[in-house]
């Protein structure tokens, strides 16, 4: 398609309003600050810069400092748990609690399939680096299939930049970068037209891609946007390329827009949020400026300039090599150190060693990634107690970031409950069971009404649990300490581990069951010798009634026989 009819085209409604926020992300730097962010965690620190006769140095204190923090917020796995604590309902709570336990394990399947833990820690690693980590929840009902994808902040755009409450804008872009073949062929499969599908084209803008690399692509590429928006009550989206709307006004039925977000600290009027990197980026550059500063003063001091006369030097290339001859004119009387000398440079200050070293602690101390903290001491100059202390105690800032990743979670299990409650008449969950004879296990579909989904909805409640050793020993510690103390009974305290307990709860479930199916038998035997001893009971019974009538009978005969021996 040539160039005229591509301007003849109208852009759709969806396209302009892009253009509108992409307009506004590049007037407050976004996109830049995510191509600056990105270059100095990953250790291209001096793109751009250009010095004669100094040598590119940097000491990157950014990366260990994001890295430390991030492995310190996700050094425990987390699990979702569905409660109903806020039912009011008594008749209604025990179903409520069969379905939330249900939902937990669905919930748990989703975990695992997704690989959500290795997603967490990508999330917060980009909220450390840029400010704000994205989660769209693309769901297909049909297929029961969870995708919880990781947006980039550049490919989010939001109705109001200045509010960071996901749930309460007005819309939200979503921008993906797609080839053209595949969009032409999904196109195709939506039922639009030939005379559209041929208006979707390459547009080779990728200037404000995420990362350096991203701008490079082999293959004919487009945006596809999509706007999610509230209208009835519901969440409502539309799909378009530049000139070809793909779909128009579909209701999701959902009520929760299917996206939720982590901001690494808060900055007022600022749905991004402020991150690691980008505070630490003056500190990083003055100390790369430091470095090479040192470095020039060790290289003049180390290899002085020289000073000759040319005229009197033969092999003048030689001059500045190591080692080397030095061959003159026949000068007379004239002294080597008259044709031939070094320069004599001026030593560095030892301030200058300071800076540096106080630039790196300083940054990592007042970011709590000390040596203290991330370890990096010497264990003979300070007990394991007080090492211990300095790393709990310097740790304790990241708490807020914690609970905001807490928070990112529990508005991500929010989303999937939404979508369960779209699920046609029943919502399919995989429960696991163990054979008590044989210990083979077993995999039963148990469905749970939509309908049950729906009434638990107004009520039920979202918590993230952390998952760590300490964590889960702290939890079955507890459980056990009210098994024998007596407060509760061995069932009890079986149906109160988690399924992932260290205490291994399935194994546990098989004594249980074993137990009741012993139980069951010496039940059933004690019955049967009940039975027995109320059948010989009653036999002893009879005899006795049969040897009473004999003696009677014998009585009544030989009063028979005396009374007539009288007569």
């Amino acid at each position: 398609m040539s160039k005229t009819e591509l301007t003849e085209l109208i852009e759709t409604p969806v396209w302009e309003l892009y253009q509108k926020c992409s307009r506004f992300m590049e007037l407050r730097g976004i996109y830049t600050d995510t191509d600056i962010n990105g270059r100095m965690y990953n250790g291209d620190q001096l793109d751009g810069l250009k010095v004669q006769g100094i040598e590119k140095i940097q000491f990157n204190v950014i990366q260990p400092i994001v890295s430390h923090k991030v492995s310190q917020i996700t050094s425990n796995l987390f699990a979702i748990n569905f409660s109903p604590d806020n039912i009011e309902n008594v008749e209604f709570m025990e179903t409520a609690q069969k379905t939330c336990d249900l939902l937990n394990k669905k919930a748990s399947k989703v975990f695992d399939k997704d690989m959500m833990d290795r997603k967490i820690k990508k999330w917060v690693k980009k909220a450390a680096i840029n400010d704000e980590a994205v989660c769209y929840v693309n769901y297909e009902v049909d297929d029961d299939i969870f995708e919880n994808e990781i947006i980039s902040k550049n490919d989010i755009m939001y109705g109001d930049e200045n509010n960071d409450e996901i749930q309460t804008q007005p819309y939200i872009l979503i921008r993906q970068r797609k080839s053209v073949i595949e969009l032409q062929e999904y196109a195709e499969s939506l039922g639009v037209s030939k005379a559209d599908i041929i208006n979707i084209v390459g547009d080779k803008d990728t200037s404000t891609a995420a990362g350096l690399k991203a701008k490079d692509e082999m293959d004919d590429k487009c945006w596809l946007i999509t706007k999610f928006y509230k209208k009835n009550g519901t969440i409502h989206f539309s799909k378009s390329t530049q000139y070809v709307e793909l779909k128009k006004d579909v209701d999701m039925g959902l009520s929760l827009y299917p996206i939720a977000h982590m901001t690494w600290d808060d900055e007022e009027g600022n749905a991004r949020g402020v991150g690691v990197v980008r505070q630490l980026i003056p500190n990083q550059m003055e100390i790369n400026k430091t470095a090479m500063r040192r470095a020039l003063v060790v290289k003049n001091t180390a290899y002085p300039h020289a000073v000759v006369n040319v005229d009197a030097v033969l092999n003048q290339k030689d001059v500045n090599k190591v080692g080397s001859t030095i061959y003159f004119q026949d000068m007379g009387n004239t002294k080597a150190s008259d044709v031939f000398m070094h320069t004599t440079p001026a030593q560095m200050s030892t301030d200058s060693e300071k800076l540096q070293t106080e630039l790196i602690t300083y940054s990592k101390d007042l970011n709590n990634a000390g040596d203290a903290t991330t370890g990096n001491i010497n264990p003979e100059s300070a007990s394991g107690k007080a090492i211990l202390a300095v790393q709990n105690a310097q740790n304790q800032p990241l708490t807020e970031q914690l609970v905001k990743l807490k928070s990112f979670i529990e508005d991500i299990a929010r989303i999937w409950f939404d979508y369960w409650k779209l699920t046609p008449e029943a919502l399919k969950v995989e429960v696991e069971d163990t054979d008590v004879l044989t210990g083979e296990k077993t995999y039963d579909l148990v469905s749970i009404p939509t309908y049950i989904i729906e009434a638990l909805s107004t009520s039920v409640k979202v918590d993230i649990t952390p998952k760590g050793a300490f964590d889960k020993y702290a939890q079955e510690l507890s459980w056990e300490n009210l098994f024998t103390t007596g407060k509760i009974t061995f069932d009890e305290y079986v149906e109160g581990l988690d399924y992932d307990a260290v205490m291994p709860k399935p194994k546990l479930q098989t004594i249980q069951k074993r137990r009741q199916e012993a139980q069951k038998q010496i039940n059933q035997m004690q019955m049967q010798a009940d039975q027995m001893k109320m059948q010989a009971m009653e036999a002893q019974a009879k005899a006795q009634d049969i040897q009473g009538m004999a003696t009677y009978g014998d009585s009544m005969i030989n009063q028979y026989v005396d009374n007539q021996a009288a007569i």
